[in-house]
């Protein structure tokens, strides 16, 4: 790599000028690591050899700065092994397991062998794929049981349902995703779970789960209006506020609102929200237009509304929504849309924890979240 032609690209366009950085010295990585296990450079003469060189092979490999195109080396005796990879291969792992099992189990359609062909699936057994599932379930579930051994003042929970299939029938369930803000300021996920059920106990056996892990600290939890979630997690967390994510207290209310006024509705609690007199004061506007359902809205969750203005005024925009697990959960959509309808909680669970994991890595090693020095 010319250090001087770096600079010059990423002077004129620094996305691809770090995607050409990091390109390069992943490929100096690569070439480091076919050193260590030939034994060898290449072209060396020597009796330490364990193998030759066969050319390179073409990987491509998503980054924050887009997709990079990387060059594999080969090896003619053995299978050539790279820490580069590794990480997103738990990923590519689950992703088959789910389309072969739902093959097997005779979920599959035309476009579902289509994918198992091109995957290079020529044989398909249910013990092959039991083989491939143990080994993803291990990490998933030692993934999903660690120890959380930082303080979360601020957690966060969301959903996205995906559907599974029982028998004949194919159902709807969540998957709960929660997510913290450690005390040093970096993201972590901190657990997954399948559901079909929301309710008050089912939030409280979910946050006790996570302190027997370790969960301390926890000063906001950051959720939607779902039935129960603000008892539990008072209950769970002493002392704790709980905060109404404010992009789903809007949807809850327009859904109270004719299309026509629903522009003017948003507008309103975008200038309300911060202050508990604009929203008391926009619900009565609400009521005495008509609009009782809306303002009882508004009214219901105006407890849960203001928590976040009780802390550093940094960090409020990031506490006043879920947006930053609905991130999460859409990234799970995307790399798990090509499935369709999962056999079973298992395959779904394996999956999404395969993801979560990735992200979870990106997250504890990439960019600080928040400054958590106080006012």
């Amino acid at each position: 790599m010319d250090p001087l032609a770096l600079i010059e690209d990423y002077l004129s366009d620094q996305e691809n000028g770090m995607k050409t950085l990091i390109t390069g010295f992943l490929n100096q990585v690569m070439l480091a690591e076919a050193l260590q296990q030939a034994g060898a450079a290449q072209y060396e003469r020597t009796d330490a050899r364990k193998a030759h060189r066969n050319g390179y092979k073409d990987r491509s490999l998503k980054t924050r700065y887009g997709e990079t195109i990387l060059r594999k080396p080969q090896f003619r005796e053995l299978p050539f092994e790279t820490q580069v990879f590794g990480r997103y291969a738990r990923v590519e792992k689950a992703l088959v397991n789910a389309i072969v099992e739902s093959y097997l189990q005779g979920v599959s359609t035309r476009k579902i062998q289509e994918i198992v062909s091109h995957l290079g699936i020529d044989q398909l057994s249910p013990a092959s794929v039991s083989r491939m599932a143990k080994n993803l379930d291990d990490q998933v579930q030692a993934f999903l049981l660690r120890p959380i051994e930082q303080a979360i003042p601020y957690l966060f929970v969301d959903a996205s349902y995906y559907k599974i299939r029982d028998g004949a029938r194919y159902v709807t369930k969540a998957v709960l995703v929660v997510a913290g803000v450690r005390d040093d300021g970096y993201r972590e996920i901190l657990g997954a779970r399948v559901t079909d059920c929301e309710n008050e106990e089912f939030w409280s056996g979910l946050f006790e789960n996570l302190k027997t892990r370790g969960l301390t600290g926890v000063q906001l939890v950051v959720s939607d209006g779902h039935t129960g979630i603000q008892k539990a997690a008072e209950a769970a967390f002493l002392g704790a506020s709980w905060q109404m994510c404010q992009v789903h207290c809007t949807r809850a209310v327009l859904r109270n609102i004719p299309r026509k006024h629903q522009k003017e509705v948003v507008e309103g609690l975008k200038e309300a929200y911060g202050s508990e007199q604009r929203l008391q004061d926009l619900a009565d506007d609400l009521n005495a237009g008509g609009y009782r359902k809306a303002a009882n809205t508004i009214e219901r969750f105006l407890p849960g509304l203001m928590s976040y203005t009780a802390f550093p005024k940094p960090h409020r925009k990031r506490l006043r929504t879920t947006n930053m697990v609905e991130r999460v959960n859409r990234e799970l959509k995307r790399r798990t849309k090509v499935v369709g309808v999962f056999p079973n909680e298992e395959s779904l669970l394996r999956l999404v924890g395969s993801i979560l994991m990735d992200i979870n890595e990106e997250w504890v090693t990439g960019r600080r979240y928040l400054t958590m020095e106080r006012e």
